[in-house]
Order: structure tokens, then C-alpha cells, then sequence
């Protein structure tokens, strides 16, 4: 990254080509205010903390039409996957469905048996596989028709549609679990979403979540360098006392808030990609791991939080 104020990439490429004049002011989501206090400046964009709440956001923020439309192919493929997306993710496969064999620890602590289960924003549909494994009846929601056609045609998962909470008609009281790993910091209105999740689910169903702890010591080490400040696609960092506020307002008592598994398998290619976020001689140093073909490790810089709740 540049210094402050001064991201010159970010200001020539946004997402799908759009510019700084297509960007607009947010205020505070929980206090409606402005009042704000700037945390740094990244090109066009600001990471502030509300001087009321101490909610954690980015604006100015795209407009909602550029938030759905970068969502359905260049986020996938990305040629710049440090800032925005994912540079291959459907070859990822076997490293995410790693993943989710280990987060699925949390859900069995909770529920015995299996049941439903929806996951929202479920992307190619690799957690569901694994749910499908062990023994659940799968359902998914996905506004990424490519990731749509791969979760039905390549996975074979027989019920994921385009859509999302707001629209899709899900049946109140059908759910016995409600997914939503690494998407809550994207969605403009979260507090809606979960309204609508909690009316999806049985009153003995479960909430589970993962989003990222701006408040973790890895994200105050890094600070401004951190990785999970993507600017165009993650639009709340929330913490433990914001997320909980944010589940109390929509009808959910927490049950669990732990880093535990919110570790990811990752590749050493993404490894050295995200290294050179934090300086480019990283990336230059590591670079010779690409030699070793086919090298995966597990990463859990204590920076995620995996909450799992109920309908109050």
C-alpha cells in the first residue's frame, strides 16, 4: 500500500471499471451519523470508527448496482486478489472443503444429529459438499450465477438458486442451521439479512458465522496492512462488541464467539500473495516455496471469530 491518501492503483482500477466519481458517502450503520473518526486513508477510500458506536466501516462505498455486478465473475478471477477477490478460487476446491471438514467441529458441538441447512453466500458450494458428507440436507443461496451453475453442474448439490435472504422466499421456521462464513462484512444492510434468518429458522436452530475481529491483536499488529482490509468488497469490520450488538438487534442471543476455527487451509501461492500485501520483499522472499508443488498449510492468525447463535 501506498502512503496515506495515496493508493494511485486502487484510484485507476476499481472494480469492473468504475471511478471515484461513482462512489458516495455512508454514514454510521448503527447510529446514522457522520461523525466519525478516520482510522487511514487507502486512495479513494476511508476506514473510520464511529465516534459514538465505535462501529468500524468503509466509506464512500460503490453503489449497490457495481456491489452486485462485481460479484458474479472478475471477483473469482481476480488479477489483483491482494485488494479485491480471489485469483483462482474454484482451484482451491480441495483446500476449502479441508477447511470446512475442520469448522464442522463447532456445528457438532451444538447439534448431534443432522438436520437442514442453508448457507448464504455459499459460493461454488464447497461447505455444502462436506454438510452433504455428513449426512444434512443441503440448501444454499448464492448471487454468483457462475458459482450457481458449478455448485448445481460440477457438484451436483441439488438445491442452490441465485439469490439472497431478501429475496429468495425461504419458508419461516424450516432451517435447523443458517451459514454465513465470510459474508456478513459484505452485505450493505446486514441487520435485514439476519432478521431474515432468524425467521427462517426453527426456534431450536442455529445461527453460525464467521466474519473477521478488527479488535484481534494480528489486525492491530498489521494495522493499516492487515488483509482483510479489502476495501470494495468488505464494507464492515466488525469486532466482538459490534457483532454482538448487531445479533442482538436482529433477535439473536450468542452462544459461542471463538477464533478457534477460523483458520483457513490455504495454498503457498495465496501465502505469498498475501505477503507481499505487507511488503513486496515478502513476496520476492517466499517466492522460491512455489517451487514445491502441491504445499498447502493451515493458518489461524486468531483474527477471525466463528459465532455461533440462536433465535431469542
Amino acid at each position: 500500500m501506498g502512503p496515506a491518501g495515496g493508493s494511485t492503483e486502487r484510484q485507476r482500477d476499481l472494480a469492473g471499471g468504475s471511478s471515484a466519481a461513482d462512489l458516495r458517502e455512508v454514514p454510521c450503520y448503527f447510529c446514522g451519523t457522520h461523525d466519525e473518526t478516520l482510522r487511514f486513508v487507502d486512495g479513494d477510500y476511508r476506514v473510520v470508527e464511529c465516534a459514538h458506536c465505535g462501529l468500524v466501516y468503509v466509506t464512500p462505498r460503490l453503489p449497490p448496482d457495481r456491489l452486485y455486478e462485481m460479484y458474479q465473475s472478475e471477483y473469482w478471477e481476480s488479477d489483483r486478489a491482494k485488494d479485491f477477490g480471489y485469483t483462482e478460487y474454484l482451484a482451491d476446491r480441495e483446500l476449502y472443503e479441508r477447511t470446512y471438514r475442520r469448522r464442522t467441529r463447532t456445528i457438532r458441538r451444538h447439534r448431534g444429529q443432522p438436520g437442514r441447512v442453508l448457507d448464504v453466500g455459499c459460493a461454488a458450494g464447497f461447505f455444502l459438499a462436506v454438510m452433504r458428507e455428513q449426512g444434512w440436507d443441503v440448501a444454499g443461496l448464492e448471487i454468483s450465477q457462475p458459482m450457481v451453475d458449478y455448485a448445481t453442474g460440477t457438484l451436483g448439490l441439488p438445491d442452490v438458486r441465485r439469490g439472497d435472504l431478501l429475496d429468495a422466499g425461504i419458508e419461516d421456521a424450516s432451517l435447523d442451521l443458517l451459514t454465513l462464513w465470510d459474508v456478513i462484512e459484505h452485505m450493505e444492510d446486514p441487520r435485514a439479512h439476519l432478521q431474515a434468518a432468524r425467521r427462517a429458522l426453527r426456534p431450536d436452530g442455529l445461527l453460525l458465522l464467521e466474519t473477521q475481529n478488527v479488535a484481534s491483536r494480528f489486525a492491530r499488529l498489521l494495522g493499516r496492512k492487515w488483509q482483510h482490509y479489502k476495501h470494495e468488497e468488505h464494507l464492515f469490520h466488525f469486532d466482538p462488541a459490534s457483532l454482538g450488538r448487531l445479533l442482538d438487534e436482529a433477535g439473536f442471543e450468542v452462544l459461542e464467539n471463538s477464533p478457534r476455527y477460523g483458520g483457513k487451509d490455504v495454498s503457498i501461492d495465496f501465502l505469498v500473495e498475501r505477503v507481499g500485501r505487507i511488503h513486496p520483499a515478502l513476496s520476492v522472499l517466499a517466492s522460491p516455496l512455489r517451487l514445491v508443488g502441491g504445499l498447502s498449510l493451515y493458518l489461524n492468525f486468531q483474527d477471525e471469530m466463528v459465532v455461533v447463535a440462536r433465535p431469542r
